[in-house]
């Protein structure tokens, strides 16, 4: 077994033989998975090349859109076939069935490097989210909130490189965030009423991967985190506390987002990426930029939040 597993010595290990991809597809940099419980569809981006995807579990249908710009972030809205995207740095509404396109406010465009990356909707309907920086070598990131209102504001977190890992608590009180490249996930309390923050802490730390670090995430019914942790070949669950409660193997190096699906939310998925592997590392790895589905022991999600679009 893999060293990475021996940090976590009261995790229960879930070997990889339960999870398969869902197709043959292979997708460059899979990402933002998120469960539409009013149609049951399943959606993701495929961020560089400008897809936005939707696969419908039960007829084994896929529906994908192409977007002017990379897609970095989306959240469901109330109206249904109506999506809050994040493009380079435009936010959007984005009308599905009418492939309409119309700009809502602009982010960082002062930065060249920089673009819309991790994000999710908060108990309020706010869709909070943040920035990376291309090159990978500046912390000029910084994470924002779009109200339900259309207004834009910065939140006061650190700076950032690689901004991933956000989601919130089932109160909504506690926000998850970090730097990918820290190794870090961080928590912090969290208003949803105003977007101030306070008491910002170490929540988990994976010094343990070699490279990369905690990619998306997500809050379970149970209150526990599940992290796709890039270059580690693995999602893992943590409790409220921080301690490491499950570890789930997979057989790619770059895990990037899981979600629960399935009427019951029964069923965890998971996007991949094959970006930034040679050829010969993705003949090694077949499965690299694979959507994976498999089944849990424990651990069902909740409803995905909403953008309060007033649309």
């Amino acid at each position: 077994m893999s060293h990475y597993f021996r940090q976590a010595e009261q995790a229960e290990v879930v070997m990889e033989a339960g999870f398969r991809p869902i197709s043959e597809a292979r997708y460059r940099l899979g990402e933002n998975l998120r469960w539409d419980d009013k149609f049951q569809h399943l959606w993701w981006t495929d961020v560089h090349d400008r897809r936005l995807w939707r696969f419908d579990p039960a007829t084994g249908e896929y529906r994908d859109w192409l977007l002017p710009q990379p897609l970095g972030n989306f959240a469901f809205t109330t109206t249904p076939g109506i999506l809050l995207v994040g493009l380079q740095h435009r936010l959007a509404r984005f009308d599905t069935v009418k492939d309409e396109l119309i700009l809502l406010d602009e982010v960082e465009p002062e930065h060249e490097n920089t673009m819309i990356n991790d994000g999710g909707c908060d108990r309020h309907g706010n869709f909070v989210f943040g920035t990376i920086e291309e090159s990978r070598k500046e912390p000029i990131c910084h994470y924002y909130r779009f109200t339900p209102g259309g207004r834009l504001q910065r939140l006061d977190l650190p700076q950032a490189i690689v901004t991933n890992s956000i989601c919130f608590s089932l109160d909504g009180g506690t926000m998850y965030f970090g730097d990918s490249p820290t190794r870090r996930i961080m928590a912090c309390d969290y208003d949803g009423g105003s977007g101030e923050v306070a008491n910002i802490r170490l929540f988990a730390a994976t010094d343990d991967v070699p490279a990369g670090g905690p990619d998306g995430a997500i809050i379970d019914a149970n209150g526990y985190l599940w992290s796709a942790q890039w270059g580690a070949s693995r999602v893992v669950r943590y409790a409220p506390d921080g301690r490491i409660d499950l570890v789930v193997p997979l057989p790619v190096s770059r895990p990037t987002c899981p979600a629960f699906g399935g009427p019951n939310y029964e069923s965890l998925y998971v996007t991949s990426a094959y970006f930034g592997l040679s050829e010969k590392a993705r003949t090694v790895e077949p499965l690299a930029g694979a959507i994976f589905h498999g089944r849990l022991p424990r651990g069902r999600d909740l409803p995905e939040s909403r953008y309060g679009l007033g649309v």
